[in-house]
C-alpha cells in the first residue's frame, strides 16, 4: 500500500452509532424479550454519536484518505444487515453505502487504520494496520480522532505516524493474547466489555 491513499475503516456500533441508547429504547418496547434487538427497528433506530457524522464526512472528503465502514453483524439477526445498510444511507448517503463492509472477520481487510471500540473479538487483534481504540483514554471521542488524523494524514497522502503518536503506535506492548478469546456475540448478550487500553 506504499504510495497509495491512507485506508481507514470505521466501525458502527458504539463508534458511529449510539448502540446503548437504541438498545434501551428497544428493551422498553419489548420488555419480555431477552434479546429485544432481534425485533425490526433496532439498528435503523440508532442515533449517531456526537461528532461521528461530521468527522466521517471530513475523513471521506480528505484527498489523502479512502474511508470504509467495517462493521460486524449479529449473525443470528437478519434485520441488522439491511438496517445497517439503511442507516448508512440515511445519515451518510448512498455513495457511502458502496463503501459499507459487513463481516465478522475484520482482519481480512487490508488497510492502515481501524477505528473500533473493541480490541479483539471480530478479528481486530489480527488487523495488519493500526487500531484506533475508540472510547479509550487516547481516543475517548470523535474530537480526539479528528485531531489525530489532522496530523496523520500528511500532505503526501502517507500513513506516517509522526510526533507524539510514534511511541503510541510503535510500542512493543500490545493487547494480550487472551483478551476476548471466548467472547460471544455482544449484540445478543448485551455485553460491552471494557477494552484494555493499549499503553504508550
Amino acid at each position: 500500500m506504499k504510495g497509495s491513499k491512507t485506508i481507514i475503516y470505521v466501525d458502527m456500533d458504539h463508534v458511529l452509532c449510539d448502540y446503548e441508547e437504541a438498545w434501551a429504547r428497544q428493551k422498553a418496547l419489548f420488555p419480555d424479550l431477552e434479546f429485544p434487538q432481534s425485533q425490526p427497528g433496532m439498528y435503523i433506530g440508532m442515533n449517531p454519536l456526537p461528532g461521528a457524522i461530521d468527522t466521517y464526512r471530513w475523513l471521506n472528503d480528505h484527498p489523502n484518505s479512502d474511508v470504509y465502514i467495517l462493521t460486524a453483524p449479529s449473525v443470528y439477526n437478519s434485520h441488522c444487515y439491511s438496517e445497517k445498510r439503511d442507516w448508512v444511507e440515511k445519515y451518510l448517503g448512498l455513495s457511502v453505502v458502496k463503501n459499507l463492509i459487513i463481516t465478522p472477520h475484520k482482519n481480512l481487510n487490508e488497510g492502515h487504520y481501524l477505528i473500533d471500540d473493541m480490541a479483539s473479538g471480530k478479528g481486530q487483534d489480527r488487523f495488519k494496520g493500526s487500531l484506533i481504540l475508540f472510547g479509550s483514554k487516547k481516543f475517548p471521542d470523535w474530537t480526539s480522532v479528528h485531531t489525530f488524523f489532522e496530523e496523520a494524514l500528511t500532505p503526501d497522502g502517507s500513513s506516517a505516524k509522526v510526533g507524539q503518536w510514534d511511541s503510541f503506535f510503535n510500542s512493543d506492548v500490545g493487547v494480550t493474547e487472551d483478551f476476548g478469546l471466548d467472547q460471544q456475540d455482544r449484540d445478543w448478550l448485551n455485553m460491552k466489555p471494557a477494552g484494555r487500553e493499549i499503553p504508550d
